[in-house]
């Protein structure tokens, strides 16, 4: 009897090791599956790291220039590429804006190695004077390696109630401005075969909002300006990048134009809710590390925008209409 009830035992010891054992092999398979899955995903991700690496340590020792560096973006990124070790040089229409933004750079990195950062007052309206400021700005650094056209102003204002004097302001500092003062830092690029040029668009440059007519025009003038100009510049080793990035919690709104030039004077629930500049001016120099071409830096809700415009425009017009016609009711 004793006899019988081992083997029962035995039997039952037995089946156990083989139900563990086809376990055991069950999660071993999905194991080396999930390994052969991720190990591609996590060499990706090394390389990445590793490439970016490369691109900041290249960065040390760049001179920056910087247009719209008196707040927001601007001002961020010239933390961002200072703390690099680049030598940023500060453009603004506000002198004393500048001269804080530098006292900020000194101050809050001290441990930094770079030159001091220089300071040029600059119009972008004023496109006759911006090659003197070019050349001015040479005769300090020597070189520009990297141009950020950053500074702009926004608009609020539908297209029958914006006065075309008011299109024709924005449009002369978005765009104008920035077509100016590349061109006047290309030739020295050119001639030295290297160069880096980046322009702080929108998610606006790619798809248009109700009663942003003039502000989009010239984002999206800029984004094929670009276009253009990256083809051409290629085969001298220059780089162009656009940056697009969606609601940033900046003064944008505060200084925007209305429809009759005055200041709109407003913070927009969705600028006060946005992302930070310093987050935006990150993800920024981290593209121009990585020399990308583009970079469109928002959340879900204006990618999907971006898709459908390019791939269901009837209904993306659908929805922008019915947008137009719920803010001209408030």
């Amino acid at each position: 009897m004793f006899h019988l009830i081992g083997q029962i035992i035995e039997m039952a010891l037995e089946n156990k090791l083989k139900d563990t054992k086809k376990l055991y092999e069950s999660f071993s398979l999905v194991g080396s599956l999930t390994l052969a899955l991720s190990l591609p995903w996590i060499i990706f991700r090394v390389f990445k790291a590793l490439y970016l690496q490369k691109g900041f340590n290249e960065l040390f020792g760049k001179v920056v220039v910087i247009t719209g560096a008196s707040s927001g973006i601007g001002e961020a990124l010239a933390h961002g590429f200072y703390k690099q070790g680049c030598q940023v040089v500060l453009c603004a229409r506000r002198r004393q804006e500048l001269e804080r933004v530098r006292s900020d750079l000194l101050h809050s990195h001290r441990t930094v190695q770079t030159h001091p950062p220089v300071i040029i007052p600059l119009d972008l309206a004023d496109i006759n004077t911006l090659k003197d400021q070019v050349t001015k700005i040479m005769s300090i650094t020597g070189k520009i390696d990297i141009l950020v056209n950053n500074g702009g102003v926004s608009h609020r204002g539908t297209v029958l109630s914006t006065s075309y004097e008011v299109d024709m302001n924005i449009m002369m500092v978005n765009y104008f401005g920035s077509v100016a003062l590349t061109k006047a830092v290309l030739p020295d690029m050119i001639k030295r075969k290297q160069g880096h040029i980046i322009f702080v668009s929108s998610i606006q440059g790619l798809v248009s909002l109700p009663e942003r007519s003039a502000y989009s025009a010239s984002k999206h003038a800029l984004q094929a300006f670009s276009d253009s100009l990256r083809a051409e510049v290629t085969s001298s080793n220059i780089f162009v990048t656009v940056a697009s990035p969606g609601y940033v919690k900046t003064n944008l709104s505060l200084n925007a134009l209305t429809g009759s030039g005055s200041t709109y004077g407003k913070m927009d629930h969705t600028t006060e809710t946005g992302y930070s500049s310093k987050f935006v001016a990150m993800q920024i120099i981290k593209a121009v590390a990585m020399k990308k071409n583009e970079v469109v830096i928002s959340t879900l809700l204006p990618k999907m925008a971006i898709y459908l415009r390019k791939y269901l425009p009837t209904v993306y017009f659908y929805i922008m209409a019915q947008r137009a016609k719920k803010s001209m009711k408030n």
